[in-house]
């Protein structure tokens, strides 16, 4: 379900708790009052999260330490948990244990977890939205039931440096230019693709640019596309872009990348790229800049959308979100907590936590980018194109992790690309939806 660094061995689980300065007693569990901006008479309260993103542990801590100074009387206890999150949140819930915040995917787990979520539509933190990002925590009834972690950009990512040594001045937008570039980054004695194919998500993060193409060719939206494969009324045999252009790339990049594809997690990926091992990354995007530039600091880093077929207009990025932070909406401390996020998503520290300390794409409205490559980037390329949509968002990761554990089948070569083909249509209609 959740993404990165999914390669670690332990759980990190990291409790952070706030002193709490001396409140009222005669104050119940309310929404501090806003004519008193340093808590002081506001009653202690405790709210617990859980959340799914390790690399993020010291920018969460940083927005705790300094909500301490706007609300001393608020302790914030945070538990981060990579491993088996999903099931550990399922058993918290199930459990009657729900926490006051916790994490999940975005797009069509909106609707999954919509009984536990409190609805933020209304907030100021849902109006601070961007508009694609508040699409993403929408759920089907059009209420806002998420709160972004961060925005996002997924696309094919290119060591330039590498590029230009083989006499390729461009990122291939097609096809034909990825197979000339392919022979000519081997020519040079450069393998060139990087792949992280350990990893079951990184697959959805490459398929959903093929099917954002595959729609356009058939004159409808991805969102439509993936509900007819949901609902079984169209097959991969016909979208061609799907049912031969992606497999084709696929194979291109086991057959020109490192070895051993499925011994390869994210972080002995990012290593193969950042060191030099290896021209083009795969099924990553924005999130990773920071780890390869603390290996190379000056690399040549471009990104682009992947050559999905001889169209380059259809060679997109893909932007949006696809993690959310929910509210439980039986918190006991529901109003505080709802307060805590209004205070992130709207203040000038919170609009400057997103670039500064998070060095994410902000997932708000007037927010400076972070000083990151990749991000700058996306900004121009969106100033003078269009982005693909953030398809992953359509389908439940039930649909996606499945996904990807039948493409690694496919290229361990114990299941032929057609019972891959005929299996992931089953698993999208068995898991794709909430409604299933």
């Amino acid at each position: 379900m959740f993404k990165k660094f999914s390669s670690l061995a332990v759980s990190l689980v990291l409790a952070v708790g706030l002193l709490s300065a001396c409140g009222s007693s005669n104050n119940d569990n309310s929404a501090a009052n806003t004519n008193n901006p340093d808590g002081a008479g506001d009653a202690k309260v405790t709210i617990n999260m859980f959340t799914a993103s390790p690399e993020y542990t010291e920018a969460f801590n940083a927005y705790i330490e300094e909500y301490k100074k706007v609300k001393p009387n608020v302790t914030i206890n945070l538990e981060i948990m990579q491993a088996d999150y999903n099931t550990v949140l399922k058993s918290k819930i199930s459990s009657g244990q729900t926490p006051d915040v916790f994490q999940t995917t975005a797009g069509g787990d909106i609707d999954t977890f919509a009984e536990y979520s409190a609805d933020l539509t209304n907030e100021p933190l849902a109006a601070a939205m961007t508009d694609a990002v508040r699409t993403s925590m929408t759920s089907t009834d059009g209420r806002v039931l998420g709160l972004p972690v961060k925005g996002n950009l997924m696309s094919l990512v290119a060591n330039m440096d590498l590029l230009n040594q083989a006499g390729v001045t461009e990122i291939p937008q097609t096809i034909a230019e990825m197979d000339d570039a392919i022979a000519k980054l081997e020519a040079a004695g450069i393998t060139p693709f990087a792949n992280a194919y350990k990893e079951w998500w990184v697959w959805k993060h490459i398929f959903q640019h093929y099917v954002n193409a595959a729609a356009e060719d058939a004159g409808i939206s991805a969102q439509e596309l993936v509900n007819q494969f949901i609902a079984g009324t169209t097959t991969f045999q016909e979208h061609s872009v799907l049912y031969n252009n992606f497999f084709e790339f696929i194979d291109k990049t086991v057959t020109h990348g490192t070895n051993k594809p499925l011994e390869r997690d994210s972080n002995a990926q990012v290593s193969d790229f950042a060191t030099g091992e290896a021209a083009f990354l795969t099924g990553k995007g924005a999130w990773d800049e920071e780890a390869i530039k603390k290996i190379t600091p000056d690399m040549n880093i471009q990104i682009a959308g992947y050559p999905v077929s001889d169209k380059p207009e259809q060679a997109t990025i893909a932007t949006g979100a696809d993690q959310a932070l929910r509210i439980n909406k039986d918190s006991k401390v529901v109003n505080e907590t709802i307060e805590f996020f209004n205070w992130l998503y709207t203040s000038d520290y919170g609009k400057s936590w997103f670039s500064e300390v998070a060095r994410v794409i902000p997932p708000i409205k007037d927010a400076p980018l972070p000083d990151l490559d990749m991000p700058k980037q996306m900004d121009e390329i969106l100033k003078a194109g269009k982005s693909g949509e953030l398809s992953v968002n359509y389908s439940l990761d039930t649909f996606h992790q499945k996904f990807g554990e039948l493409m690694q089948a496919y290229i361990g070569q114990s299941k032929s690309k057609d019972q891959a083909i005929d299996e992931i249509q089953k698993a999208w209609i068995q898991f794709g939806s909430s409604a299933q």
